[in-house]
């Protein structure tokens, strides 16, 4: 018999509390939280599963710049007498990026070093190539 399926469906916090809920699908069925597969896992925006980022021992961090590049950013930038807004609208960035290089904040990034190396007119440490 082919037609629409009249059974009540009602959503709540707990799977298979439903009175009328399908075959299959009360707690302790497929995709509840003893169907092993863990279908209601919940996926972080890196991808990585949030009880797998919670168990995790390894430091996760991303390659940030350099205490010397810092201090040589910040030096170059004031020999020539410029503030960070000054350097970036020569270099025709955003203030923040300048800003995020000297506090250490900023991920290396070679073509930038190169950038900011010929405004200031010095060599600055780059960042190791993977």
């Amino acid at each position: 018999m082919a037609g629409q399926d009249f059974n009540t469906v009602s959503f709540g916090n707990k799977p298979g509390t439903a009175s009328g809920s399908r075959p299959g699908t009360a707690a302790g069925g497929a995709g509840g939280p003893k169907g092993g597969g863990g279908g209601n896992a919940q996926i972080c925006a890196s991808g990585i599963a949030a009880h797998k980022l919670d168990n995790e021992t390894e430091e996760l961090k991303h390659e940030t710049v350099s205490k010397e590049l810092r201090s040589a950013l910040m030096k170059g930038r004031t020999a020539k007498g410029l503030t960070q807004k000054q350097l970036a609208q020569a270099l025709n960035m955003q203030p923040q990026v300048i800003n995020e290089y000297e506090s250490g904040k900023a991920i290396p990034n070679n073509a930038v070093i190169a950038k900011i190396e010929r405004q200031l007119g010095c060599k600055l440490p780059r960042a190791a190539k993977k």
